[in-house]
Formats: C-alpha cells, structure tokens, sequence
C-alpha cells in the first residue's frame, strides 16, 4: 500500500467506544445488515481504487430511507464519520473507508420502485445498477442513456454522487443531465426530496449541486430518473488512424462541423490490441489510433451522417473505415470498448485516470501524455470518451513495486495538471476522492475553495460525511 496519500487522523474518542457503537447499531438494524467483525470487514477496506485500504470500524446495509435516516441521525449524535458505498467501483477512491467511520452501503437498496412510461421517468433506489434500470424498460422501447463501462455492476447511487457518464454521453447527456430527483438523508437524518418527475423545480437548483456531491452533503436513498425512447437505428463504425494525433484531430473536427454522433470513443494501439485480445471484435491492428463512432436514427439519417464524418476523417488521412453489419458485430465493437479496464488489468496493474481537455487541445495532450510516461519509464494505454473530450490514459506499473507504483501515481498527478493547464478540469465522471484532492489547488484559488467549503460546511458542519475526500486536509474550516 502506498502511503503518499494520507488520511484523516482517526477520531480517538470514537475508536475508543468501538464496542458500544456496534452495540448500539445492533438496535438499530437486523443481524443481517451490519457487519462488524474483522474478517467480514475486509471487503469494505477499499474499493476500485486498490492502492489504499483501511477497515472501518463497522459497514450498515439499511434496506429502507428509514433506516438510513436511524444510522445517520446516532452517528451524527455521538460524531461518527460515515463513509457512504454504492458498488464499490470508484476509481479515484471516494469509498474508500478509514478507521473510525461506519460505512453505509447501500446494495439491499436495489429495487426499482415505480416505471412510469407516460412521464418518461422510473423511480428507483439508489443501489440498483445502472444497466438494470434500461433493462427493466427494454421491451418497451427505453432506455437509461448514462452507460459508464462499470454498468453492469455500479449503481445509480454512486452515479449521483461522481455525476458519471459514459460512451452514450456525447449526445445523451452525463447523469445530471438525466437525473431530475432524489430522496435524501442528511448528516442528522433528516429525510429532504429534491425535484421529481416535473421537469424543472421550484426554488434553488439544489439537485444540480447534488448531483456530484461525491457522498459529501447527504445519502441519496431513492432517484428519479429520465428515460428516454430507443432510436430507430443505431450503428458503429470503426475508424482507424496511422496516430493518435490524427485521430485526436478528427475527432475536434467532427465537433466543430456542428456533427454530434451518439458516441466517439477513442483507443490508441496499445489499447487496440489489449481490447482485441479480449474481445476479438475484429479491431485493426494495423493502426495507431481507432475511433468508435456510433450515429443513430433511420437508415437516410445514419447514411448522411456517415457520409460527413467520413468526408472529415478522410482529411485525416484515414487508413481504416469499418461499418458493423450485424447486431452481434455491434455487441462485439461496444464489448471492447466497455471491458477495456479490466482487460487491461489481465496483463498489468494501472492506474485509470479521469481528466478533461478541450477538443482542440485533443492531440497536444494525447502527444504530451505520452512523453509524460515514458519519462517516468512506464507505459500507457489510451481509452477514452473522445466526444467530450474525456481523458482516460491507463498507466501500466508493477503495484509490488513500491518505487513503481510511487512513479506511476507522479505521472498521473503530471497528466492531470496538464489537463487543467490545456483548459481542462481535473475529473470528467470519476470524481476527486482522494486521488485528485491533493491536486484541487493546482486548479482552484483559495477563495473558489473556501467557497465550495462553505457550501459542504451548510449541508454538514461537522464534516462527518466522506470527511477525507475532495478537498486538500489543509486549510480546512474547523469542524
């Protein structure tokens, strides 16, 4: 475990009451939603983000707001931090525990509680997964357009709490942009609904400052979330390019002639043969960068579409154009795509990180990432939302190698402050927790800080909630 990202110093009030406390969460819930016993810890020590782990001192698994409300209102009695968990499958670290907070999971949370397709929304709550949710209103002809690559097993809750996105965001929208209301409970388990099936609120934007909270301001327990009809048709098309620099140009180029595909979805050659070693989608392997683009609609709107974006790549010098001809061809391109991550992690351990540029600073970043590795001595492999211009440069390290795994996280820390220098920001859907924080002044003033502080401090003064993450530990208001 690498020990360059600290933690806050555990409350020692609250570890010396350890046995009380578990005590006390015993009457608050049912044998089977609370674990406490070091072995059965263990799971909840970290999360995607596997460099830092620590127990916590307890992990509730409510079933119901209400009892949500229960564990939320005794810690913020006595001041026990609590960390909030959904799936688990941060990759910045924002579950990650520490040694004297109660880890509230909430995976017993996972029913979809109403479908309301005259509205377009379902009602649902916060640890169903995403995927369930299109699958749920498949047959009717929906679908929940925010799909991250960890769809299948990360939940809505934790897509609120890091806004995440996904391949279909380019035209869709990321989760803010779907999300139009949560129940939630606060520090003091007070139980507050924002939005709901209206689309526009009365009153302050208070869900747009939700949405994103990284699990800072409340527990989100149920959602209410859009859905939207099935296009007529959808098709992908694999572009290939002799670099990424091409590549990346295009891909500005696209976006500039005011195109808007469903999906651009980049890989660079490393990535390529990883992703089709797993795969076999029939990626080229003859190219130094490949564009997945994928353009809906009927077959008339499909075919012009592609006519213009071929125009465009062509100028690229494009070496590759590959339509899919089949649905099952078209499972096989998206399933290279959405297991890239853990086909990578088949042939080494890596770091994912999240940052985002401007498409016109597209190729200079792609260009300056690449020197940025190897002068660290490692490699990278470049999978990314290129529409959006959503970076996710993989670092391949040794993570039994201390010295390694200290050089791979200096490189992603020198990518991320070159996606800020280029215009960027520090996290596209992945969220600060604890990787970024350290990294939040490289980007913010003071004054911008304090006064995102402030609008945490409103919601919890105390800092109870998630206390470790997103912000630097320094300069901190007193709790």
């Amino acid at each position: 475990m690498s020990d360059a990202i600290s933690f806050l110093s555990p409350r020692a009030d609250v570890l010396a009451r350890r046995a009380q406390i578990v005590a006390d969460l015993t009457d608050l819930l049912p044998p089977e939603c609370l674990v406490h016993e070091a072995r059965e810890l263990v799971p909840f020590e970290t999360d995607a983000f596997v460099s830092y782990r620590r127990l916590p001192l307890a992990v509730a698994l409510p079933r119901t707001t209400a009892e949500v409300s229960a564990v939320m209102r005794y810690c913020h009695r006595y001041g026990i931090p609590v960390v909030p968990r959904g799936a688990g499958t941060s990759l910045s670290g924002g579950a990650i525990p520490q040694e004297d907070a109660v880890v509230l999971g909430l995976s017993k949370m996972n029913s979809i509680l109403e479908i309301d397709l005259p509205n377009r929304v379902a009602v649902v709550q916060a640890g169903v997964t995403n995927l369930n949710i299109s699958e749920s209103v498949s047959a009717d002809g929906f679908f929940y357009a925010p799909d991250p690559s960890s769809q299948l097993a990360c939940t809505i809750g934790g897509n609120i709490g890091m806004n995440s996105g996904g391949a279909h965001c380019l035209k869709y929208g990321v989760t803010t942009n779907n999300l139009l209301g949560v129940r939630m409970v606060l520090v003091d388990g007070t139980v507050i609904e924002l939005g709901g099936k209206a689309l526009d609120a009365a009153g302050y934007d208070l869900l747009g400052l939700v949405c994103g909270h990284e699990g800072q301001l409340g527990i989100v327990t149920e959602a209410t979330v859009r859905l939207i009809a099935k296009p007529e048709g959808a098709r992908p098309v694999l572009f290939g390019f002799e670099s990424s620099e091409e590549a990346g140009a295009c891909v500005a180029d696209v976006i500039a002639a005011g195109i808007v595909p469903v999906a651009i979805e980049f890989m660079d050659k490393p990535a390529i043969e990883i992703c089709e070693a797993f795969a076999h989608a029939g990626y080229p392997l003859d190219v130094g960068a490949l564009l997945i683009v994928e353009v809906e609609g009927s077959e008339a709107e499909m075919d012009a579409t592609l006519k213009d974006i071929v125009e465009i790549a062509r100028r690229h010098a494009v070496k590759t154009v590959r339509e899919c001809q089949s649905a099952t061809e078209a499972a096989l391109i998206w399933k290279g795509r959405k297991f890239a991550f853990g086909a990578t992690g088949r042939i080494a351990d890596y770091i994912c990180m999240d940052g985002t540029v401007p498409l016109s600073q597209l190729s200079y970043v792609l260009r300056r990432t690449a020197e940025i590795v190897d002068h660290y001595g490692l490699r990278v492999a470049n999978v990314f939302h290129a529409g959006d211009g959503n970076m996710h440069p993989l670092i391949l390290f040794n993570a039994n190698d201390p010295e390694d795994a200290a050089r791979a996280e200096a490189a992603g820390n020198d990518i991320l402050k070159l996606c800020v220098d280029a215009g960027g920001c520090l996290t596209g859907e992945h969220g600060v927790g604890i990787e970024k924080r350290d990294l939040m002044r490289h980007q913010y003033s003071e004054a911008d800080l304090a006064q995102q502080m402030a609008a945490r401090a409103a919601f919890d003064p105390g800092w109870l909630l998630n206390p470790s993450k997103v912000f630097p530990l320094e300069g901190r208001p007193a709790a």
